[in-house]
């Protein structure tokens, strides 16, 4: 049996974007309610990009103890949140408003001139959340890519090595236009809820050959597929 034939995932099908993004906003809810309850903090890494708006929105007005809550990124664009690209200005946007207007945010990127010479100090701020994320919620591109791993990624096999120690890590790739930073492949898996939340036929068909292969370099998605302690969970609307 090939390493392909053995990626697993939970898939869940929903009727539509807005069924997706309703439920999974009340799962994700659900959890941050349950770890505030069992240790008074809980932590929500999120995506970028123009598919997770309608998920941020429900979210946004979850009732929960938002002043319990810190928010960060699953990556970020090596950009300033006045632009238009940067993932923490869409979270600033879209989620950190109604109830979650209360929440703590801790963007990634930070007055440098490379994801580089930030290195330490996003590095500390990941260190400092209070233990294994509760939530993180992945998202993918039409290449296979999650988070900031791309293909031909400059630092992609120290991102995705499962045993690999560092926290964050910077990322350049051609695909990635901008410089990136990205939390790394076991700070995802080590998260007590990780969810992909992917939509359209487009990335169904993605989806499928990334099960279909099994090289994690050429479909970085594999590799959190592969090495997720449990069946990966994917939520999924055409």
């Amino acid at each position: 049996m090939s390493d392909g034939d053995s990626l697993k995932i939970n898939l869940r099908t929903f009727p539509d974007r807005e069924a997706l993004a309703s439920a999974l906003a009340e799962e994700v809810a659900e959890a941050l309610r349950n770890a505030i309850g069992d240790g008074g903090e809980a932590t929500l890494a999120v995506s970028g990009g123009s598919t997770p708006k309608l998920f941020f929105h429900a979210l946004s007005k979850a009732e929960l103890d938002w002043e319990s809550v810190t928010v960060t990124l699953v990556d970020e664009r090596w950009v300033p949140d006045t632009e238009e690209r940067s993932n923490a200005r869409l979270v600033q946007e879209h989620l950190l408003w109604n109830e979650a207007a209360r929440a703590r945010f801790v963007p990634l990127f930070i007055d440098a001139n490379s994801p580089e010479g930030a290195l330490p100090e996003v590095q500390q701020r990941v260190a400092d959340l209070s233990g294994p994320l509760t939530v993180a919620v992945l998202g993918m591109g039409d290449d296979g890519h999650t988070a900031s791993f791309f293909p031909g990624g400059d630092r992609l096999e120290d991102a995705i090595d499962p045993t690999g120690k560092a926290l964050v890590l910077p990322m350049r790739a051609k695909a990635a236009i901008e410089p990136r930073i990205t939390l790394t492949l076991p700070v995802l898996l080590a998260a007590k809820k990780l969810v992909l939340h992917v939509e359209g036929e487009a990335k169904k068909r993605v989806l499928d050959e990334a099960l279909a292969g099994d090289d994690p370099l050429q479909m970085p998605i594999r590799a959190v597929i592969r090495n997720a302690r449990e069946p990966l969970e994917v939520a999924w609307a055409p």
